[in-house]
């Protein structure tokens, strides 16, 4: 095969983490291990929820050759030079996994490349792009006739996740972590972003020492992000450092970090709960042995659908100007220096009063058009929810009807596979 380049467009750390893994490993998969004949190469575009930490993320994938930081991407959508003026083979495919979906069909130009936009929503530039792989058959309608050729149904990426924790529960590798019959094991997914974890890290806690009083079989953990260190998660828990926690009632929580390698780092709650620290990644295993998951709103909850996880989705608003983790124009308002406080309570006011009516924030209850796991917005308290935990696992039915109902709407996966498809078909035109 002649020497090829594929170039990996996306930019933030729900795209990183859930579309770009599989993709490359399926590229790899496809392609082989030979980067003279295939290099994989990252250019991340901006992103208002971005951390600072996708590159690292990016570079961690060992199906990756080099990566770019979305500090330098305007240089290089510009003038087609890279920061480390990379070089770039005569024949290649730009694959768009996230960011805007003109950033291919311009790079694509100027480096002579065929283009393939994977596509959840909405497919655009059908005349300038030559291939899209998309979610769902309904992007689909829109699409003039003359460039139907172009479109190829591959599901939902983010359903890869479950076939990636079946093939970690079919491995040998233990968990640190084995519930027995007796422990029901609940995960605690209170964000990656400052705007979310100032609120979700308090109630979550709080939440868990409720539940934990009277129900003291529960064990309770949180799957780290891979954006985030525990100095600066431990900080979200300490009333002296955040003091949105006074808010729930929460009396605070220490880190705790054994010398011992091999054993977890803690956070021991006031009242002398422990929560383990998961900072594996990805933790598709781990989150696939929980009953059940406190988690926000966002990518998370993809994930743990398609793991057929039942979960309750929480999005607390006692601090709408610390709201501010939103995707596109309104993200970039609302982090303005200066000027972005006000911009997050109006972006924040207006999603309460008209966003809200509908119900549907969670990722499979947008999949289902129907609340399939349990939203809860608003000026959320530890008891309301603990209450609603505990009477989900008094009444395991309920659970498994959540489970069965989440794997019903999950779909089928394989959708990186034939983006891989693609992607060859493209290589050999």
């Amino acid at each position: 095969m002649t020497q090829v380049d594929i170039l990996i467009l996306s930019n933030g750390p729900g795209e990183v983490t859930t579309w770009v893994r599989p993709v490359v490993k399926a590229l790899r998969q496809k392609f082989g291990d030979d980067r003279n004949q295939v290099r994989i190469s990252v250019v991340l575009s901006p992103c208002s929820n971005a951390s600072g930490k996708e590159v690292a993320i990016a570079l961690s994938y060992p199906e990756v050759d080099r990566v770019q930081g979305a500090e330098h991407f305007w240089q290089f959508l510009l003038w087609g030079k890279t920061f480390e003026n990379w070089d770039w083979r005569s024949r290649g495919v730009v694959v768009f996994l996230g960011g805007d979906q003109i950033f291919p069909v311009v790079i694509g130009k100027k480096l002579g490349y065929r283009t393939v936009i994977y596509a959840e929503w909405s497919a655009r530039w059908h005349n300038w792009i030559d291939r899209f792989g998309v979610m769902k058959p309904e992007v689909t309608t829109r699409v003039p006739q003359k460039y139907a050729h172009k479109f190829t149904v591959v599901g939902d990426l983010m359903v890869e996740a479950a076939g990636v924790a079946e093939k970690s529960l079919n491995s040998n590798s233990p968990l640190a972590i084995t519930p027995s019959l007796k422990t029901e094991l609940i995960g605690l997914l209170p964000g990656s972003k400052a705007a979310k974890l100032a609120q979700g890290v308090p109630l979550c806690l709080a939440t868990a020492e409720y539940v934990y009083a009277k129900r003291p079989q529960a064990k309770f953990v949180i799957p780290v992000a891979p954006t985030l260190d525990l100095q600066t998660l431990a900080s979200f828990a300490d009333p002296q450092k955040n003091s949105i926690a006074e808010i729930f009632g929460f009396g605070g929580a220490s880190l705790i970090v054994p010398e011992d390698a091999s054993s977890k780092a803690l956070l021991k709650t006031t009242t002398g709960l422990t929560v383990e620290l998961w900072q594996e990644n990805p933790a598709y295993q781990l989150l696939s042995q929980c009953c059940i998951c406190l988690t926000t709103v966002g990518a998370n909850t993809a994930e743990l659908g398609a793991l057929g996880v039942p979960m309750i989705v929480l999005l607390p608003t006692q601090q709408l100007d610390a709201m501010r983790a939103w995707d596109g124009l309104p993200g970039l308002l609302a982090n303005l220096p200066g000027v972005g406080t006000p911009f997050a309570k109006v972006i924040n006011w207006l999603f309460l009063r008209f966003v809200r009516r509908k119900g549907l924030l969670a990722w499979p209850n947008i999949w289902a058009q129907s609340e399939i796991v349990p939203e809860l917005m608003g000026k959320l308290q530890p008891q309301e929810i603990g209450e609603m935990v505990l009477d989900l696992l008094a009444h395991p039915e309920k659970l498994d009807d959540i489970r069965a109902k989440l794997r019903k709407i999950r779909g089928e996966s394989g959708a990186a596979q034939k983006i891989a498809q693609i992607v060859g078909e493209e290589i050999g035109k």
